[in-house]
């Protein structure tokens, strides 16, 4: 398994500020994922497209305690999907079904489309501080995921936009993963437009350009064709990190009710519980359990 240099995640400007283009390079992210899930190499690509979109979306976030989350749930045979991510960012992801795995599609690349399926939704939720969090919510286009982050940006921000997104992966691990969005600001003119267009048809896959090495600043360039190209945000370093805690699922056994526990405790010596983004076990004693019902 081959990791890239330590650059993660870049930021740019293109066309005197009309266009901004975030990339990043999120292999060990990935790698990470699934590590922990032991995932597949279908739901590796899966959850490896979801946890790099919702990286680059973080990134975009204004607050320390501002959060996204992205969830896809298709009729394919992974279930539902879940990532999420704080402005660092910080990125944990839950899979439903992490050991499917599919023969190649009929172009020889794994098939994220057939694992994830074609009809379903994709729901994003962002809390950035107000009394209610933004929720939107977009029907799948293809289930390959950067295709329906597009459609969610386009239907649900208003926003033009592109979205690429890439794993390379084999039975070993993560060879390379990352991807690239591409935000058109209001002025930005058809002509620019078009160009973005003609560049992206034309250049390779991210996770092909990644393979051959290719630097951050050159898929930006390569992207945009833009000799003054401006990086106005750098070293941002994407890590896989999650948030539970004991205290979290005390919280979560207390809101099961007393007479719930008080059985539970009739016929166990403990209770196991298991956190789903990161697999860390939690193990609480018939003690501990009946300090909690005394509490209530």
């Amino acid at each position: 398994m081959r990791h890239g240099k330590c650059e993660k995640i870049k930021k740019y400007l293109a066309y005197n500020q009309k266009v901004l283009i975030t990339v990043i390079e999120s292999t060990e992210l990935v790698e990470e994922a699934r590590k922990i899930h032991d995932l597949t190499p279908t739901t590796t690509a899966a959850l490896g497209r979801l946890l790099t979109a919702v990286a680059l979306m973080g990134v975009e976030l204004k607050n320390e305690n501002d959060s996204i989350s992205a969830q896809i749930k298709g009729n394919g045979p992974i279930g539902s999907m879940i990532a999420v991510s704080d402005k660092t960012p910080k990125v944990r992801a839950y899979i439903q079904n992490p050991h499917i795995e599919l023969p190649l599609n009929e172009q020889g690349k794994i098939d994220v489309g057939g694992a994830v399926g074609k009809q379903g939704y994709l729901n994003i939720i962002k809390d950035i501080g107000l009394k209610e969090p933004y929720i939107g919510i977009v029907p799948l286009t293809s289930g390959e995921i950067a295709e329906d982050f597009a459609r969610y940006f386009v239907e649900s921000e208003q926003k033009k936009s592109a979205v690429s997104l890439g794993v390379l992966v084999n039975k070993e691990g993560v060879l390379r993963a990352g991807g690239y969005s591409i935000a058109l600001m209001p002025d930005a003119t058809d002509e620019i437009a078009t160009k973005l267009e003609e560049n992206i048809q034309n250049m390779p896959s991210i996770s092909k350009m990644l393979d051959k090495n290719a630097n951050l600043d050159e898929i930006a360039q390569q992207i945009t064709g833009d000799s003054k190209l401006e990086t106005i945000e750098e070293n941002i370093k994407p890590k896989y990190e999650c948030n539970c805690s004991s205290e979290k699922f005390e919280k979560g056994l207390i809101s099961l009710g007393k007479t719930e526990l008080e059985e539970l405790i009739k016929t166990e010596q403990s209770i196991e519980t298991v956190c789903s983004f990161c697999n860390k076990k939690y193990i609480f004693d018939k003690q501990k359990i009946e300090e909690l019902i005394k509490e209530m």
